[in-house]
């Protein structure tokens, strides 16, 4: 039984869960809940886990009994688990009301071929879980799940190194982390060729990260403990007071959440040059102020149009990047590709220089988003639409290769700074003819489109209902 097969068929197990109006989202959690258990029996790594609350203690109980059980396990193991075992159920409690739905799953679980996934390994399993609850577009996780061509690119064009410092202060399902850890462990045969003080550092420092929101730091708890990786990945908001013992990083991966603070707010850290109600301008702010001053700490964060172009702090921000960091590189990447339809966003590559001033030069455009086909469901991102670029990118992480200016008809251009601050410093260049708009057929494919506007009406539902429960019983 191969991965693929695995995940579908623990996927399937949510329609026995619909009755419970349980959500696809929420499926995910509980499914981590019960996995955790029997993951750790298959990983040998049941001694994290307090004797009389284990995967053998659950599976000995059914019916009624088992559903009590299974609640008073997610309570215990919540405040007397050990350290990520702890955090993984931290306020955890159960949507599934009905005890047979529970031991339906419970047994499925049981029955499947965990020799198979052991084999091909289980953080791949639990990955490809994650995956399909992003595309999922009524689960509406795809704002914690970055595609993962686009992270496969991302860490393969900024090459993390052995012995570096890798973060991401808003690391949802910690993807970024996962797959730069993977690029290392290809090129050192699992690690096995370093010395037993590297593999630690490895294991315990390289990958960190930050996330705000309590189901999904659950996940990258998980996620990051079935891919070998101990690295801190704390519960907290990184536009925070709390955010400020994230510096001094070799590389920074990151997709930080789009939208503005709660009601307007402004972060609540004081050390940003320019506090602003724009959530991804702090980001961007603290970002490279986190990384380290040596001319070759470097970044790759995904940010959307705004970003390039807001006026005000939005003006005085891509400033001081431009002057703090080398802003060499710029991809517009192509719609369809996140979970909200026509969301325009791109991915910015910087370094940091030794000082602060004047470190931008140039910045090269890259633009695959003009007479791009319209991305979905039915025609997927894969790694090899980003072939044109990685090439054009060049082998170096710092942006520093020579590239080839393909003027007003190719994908890939050069501007100088003192163009761009003739802009007003606005970043949202483009130059190429879009065929798309010229022939009206921009909008994408309709099945696409009413799917999405289906999921939207359907997710918007779910959080009424959601909310009127809570509402309730706060009454």
């Amino acid at each position: 039984m191969t991965t693929i097969e695995i995940v579908q068929k623990l996927w399937s197990l949510c329609n026995v869960l619909r009755d419970d109006g349980i959500t696809y989202h929420q499926y995910v959690t509980e499914l981590t809940y019960i996995l955790f258990l029997k993951m750790a029996e298959e990983t040998g790594a049941e001694k994290k886990i307090p004797k009389g609350y284990r995967w053998a203690d659950l599976t000995a109980k059914d019916g009624i009994e088992q559903h009590q059980f299974y609640r008073k396990l997610l309570l215990e193991l919540g405040t007397k688990g050990k350290n990520r075992v702890q955090h993984i159920y931290a306020n955890a409690s159960t949507n599934i009301d009905e005890p047979k739905n529970l031991q339906k799953i419970i047994n499925e679980i049981n029955k499947l071929d965990w020799f198979s996934a052991r084999e091909e390994g289980l953080g791949d399993l639990y990955e490809g879980l994650l995956q399909k609850n992003a595309d999922e577009k009524k689960s509406g996780a795809g704002q914690y799940f970055t595609p993962r061509p686009l992270i496969s690119a991302m860490v393969q064009l900024t090459q993390p190194q052995l012995g570096e410092r890798c973060g991401d202060p808003a690391c949802g399902t910690f993807g970024f982390m996962i797959v730069a850890d993977q690029y290392l462990k290809t090129k050192t045969d699992d690690y096995f060729d370093l010395t037993t003080e590297q593999q630690s550092f490895q294991r315990r420092e390289a990958f960190t990260g930050i996330e705000l929101v309590r189901d999904a730091h659950r996940l990258a708890l998980m996620n990051a403990m079935l891919h070998n990786i101990e690295g801190d990945i704390s519960h907290a908001d990184a536009l925070s007071s709390d955010g400020k013992a994230f510096n001094n990083y070799d590389l920074i991966l990151t997709n930080p959440p789009f939208g503005t603070k709660r009601g307007g707010e402004r972060p609540t850290r004081d050390d940003l040059t320019y506090p602003t109600s724009n959530k991804q301008l702090n980001f961007l702010q603290m970002i490279y102020r986190s990384l380290k001053t040596d001319g070759k700490a470097r970044a790759a964060v995904v940010l959307p149009d705004n970003v390039l172009f807001a006026d005000g702090d939005g003006q005085k921000i891509r400033a001081d990047l431009m002057d703090k960091c080398d802003l060499h590189t710029i991809l517009r990447l192509p719609t369809g590709i996140f979970y909200a339809q026509g969301v325009k966003t791109n991915v910015l590559f910087f370094t940091r220089g030794k000082t602060d001033k004047k470190n931008t030069k140039n910045v090269w455009v890259y633009d695959l988003r003009t007479n791009m086909p319209s991305f979905g469901k039915r025609n997927p991102l894969i790694l090899d639409h980003f072939k044109e670029f990685i090439a054009a990118f060049g082998d170096d992480p710092y942006g520093k290769a020579k590239r080839k200016d393909l003027g007003e008809t190719g994908r890939f251009r050069r501007f100088t700074r003192e163009q761009i601050a003739k802009r007003s410093d606005s970043l949202d260049i483009s130059w190429l003819q879009d065929d798309s708009v010229r022939n009206g057929d921009d909008l994408g494919e309709p099945a696409d489109i009413a799917e999405e506007i289906l999921a939207q009406l359907d997710l918007a539902t779910k959080e009424m209902q959601e909310l009127a429960r809570l509402l309730g019983e706060a009454s």
